[in-house]
């Protein structure tokens, strides 16, 4: 599927509805609300609503009222394609412009739609094929195929579980920040050592740290069960 059929605006939207609901459990609910769509994109919800409702005509998302925005076949294959090209995108920031993780993701939201398919394929092919972002984000084939690990939010486990991160949440470049400054990033291994009261934060040890962690900063860390 070729995006440049697609508004910039469209884009964006298809985007945001997968990104939003690419982490939700087996079983969980396939929609997003139209006021998560306005915080997402920095808009206003009337403006949301009218964009979904041109875009629902068109085929792309699906809406019922009081229940949420979900993505028709045709809009998933679209949300699909731009997912490719923001995360290929990145990657190929980090790993041959020298960008650091947290630098990145504003540069892809620019460039992903100016980008051709060609570019997009020879990246991929430059890069290795690689199967995730710098943040740990499954990348789409060409074909749309994704495959994303068994990963849970780090504030699933409970103290004496290991976990090794998998995925952290790249829409805050201060959290990923933070996160780097700890020594906390994708393929290191955590154990939980205690949950503090109210589950206000955790403590965490991992190889050559220990720390505890704010539990809003934690939320950004998700891990496969070790």
């Amino acid at each position: 599927m070729d995006p440049a059929d697609l508004t910039t605006v469209a884009q964006d939207y298809l985007k945001a509805v997968w990104s939003e609901l690419e982490w939700v459990p087996a079983g969980g609910q396939a929609r997003v609300t139209t006021g998560r769509l306005a915080d997402r994109l920095g808009v206003g919800p009337s403006t949301v609503s009218e964009t979904v409702q041109r875009l629902s005509d068109q085929g792309l998302l699906d809406h019922e009222p009081y229940r949420g925005v979900g993505l028709t076949d045709l809009g998933r294959g679209y949300a699909l394609t731009m997912v490719r090209r923001h995360r290929l995108l990145e990657t190929w920031l980090v790993a041959q412009l020298g960008y650091a993780w947290d630098e990145v993701h504003d540069e892809a939201e620019t460039l992903e739609h100016a980008v051709s398919g060609t570019l997009i394929e020879r990246l991929d092919a430059l890069l290795g094929r690689p199967l995730r972002d710098p943040h740990g984000d499954p990348i789409p084939a060409a074909d749309g195929t994704v495959v994303r690990p068994d990963a849970v939010p780090l504030a699933d486990l409970t103290a004496g579980e290991h976990g090794v991160v998998a995925r952290i949440w790249d829409a805050d470049p201060d959290d990923l920040r933070a996160l780097a400054a700890l020594g906390i990033g994708l393929d290191v291994r955590l154990t939980v050592t205690a949950v503090l009261p109210r589950r206000e934060a955790v403590t965490l040890a991992w190889e050559g740290g220990s720390a505890d962690v704010a539990s809003r900063l934690a939320s950004r860390v998700w891990v496969t069960r070790a």
